[in-house]
């Protein structure tokens, strides 16, 4: 299974920073008996290598050869590999950066590495073998992919940070068999590479037909990638309601 991060960004809104906004320093871990911070982007991989991903892919732009240093070659346990944006481009565009090393055969995980949601075990609610979405309620809707689902839990449409969104429940993890992630691809790709975000991609793969579940199991959805998102992270694993794994993961 494939783990995609996509850490292209430019961290806009958290600047100015004197290292990736991916390397945030947001909880702390113990390791060998002593504590240290945690980068952000140690949520997204703890949650990746628990659903089983064994190979994990970071997309990074040229300048940020932090990431690279810092979550070094992998583990026992996980391989990390790393592919460039050359230029800000979008997310999709970064996530299809990973596209050639994803089999048709493996299943395929995607998550945002300046973001900590709960509960841990979140992409482990998805079902295998189905392009399936990881819903959380937000307060803020309009910040974010808002997705609406018939009753079925069929995702009849995401909207893209919309003002007066009709849900709260925004994605926030997917998971897809590595045919539907190239399928996702070439169709982003006859549509001239023109969307930046994931969702719109979808909204036109749903218009062809395809079928997307969005599973409501998300309980908390933090986005560190704003000062206001960073001091809410420090409350909540301030607050001893982070669910602690051992560090054996990435042994």
């Amino acid at each position: 299974m494939w783990g995609i991060i996509p850490a292209a960004g430019e961290g806009k809104r958290i600047q100015p920073l004197a290292f990736s906004k991916e390397l945030l320093p947001v909880g702390v871990c113990e390791i060998d008996h002593s504590r240290r911070p945690r980068a952000v982007s140690d949520f997204i991989v703890e949650r990746m290598v628990l659903a089983g991903a064994s190979k994990l892919c970071f997309v990074i732009s040229p300048w940020k050869h932090d990431i690279l240093r810092y979550h070094s070659s992998g583990t026992e346990k996980v391989s990390i590999f790393y592919t460039v944006q050359p230029r800000a481009l979008g997310l999709c565009d970064a996530v299809f950066r990973s596209e050639p090393v994803v089999r048709s055969g493996e299943e395929v995980l995607i998550g945002l590495p300046d973001t900590v949601w709960f509960p841990l075990d979140g992409f482990d609610k998805l079902p295998r073998k189905k392009f399936s979405l990881l819903l959380f309620p937000v307060t803020q809707p309009e910040r974010f992919d808002a997705v609406l689902l018939d009753d079925q839990s069929n995702v009849k449409g995401v909207q893209v940070k919309t003002r007066q969104a009709k849900t709260n429940w925004i994605w926030g993890g997917m998971k897809l068999p590595g045919s539907e992630f190239r399928e996702l691809r070439a169709l982003w790709d006859r549509r001239g590479k023109q969307d930046e975000y994931l969702g719109t991609l979808i909204n036109a793969w749903i218009a062809e037909g395809r079928n997307v579940l969005g599973i409501k199991a998300g309980t908390s959805y933090l986005d560190v990638g704003s000062v206001e998102g960073l001091y809410l992270a420090w409350r909540r694993l301030e607050s001893g309601l982070e669910e602690l794994v051992s560090q054996e993961l990435f042994r």
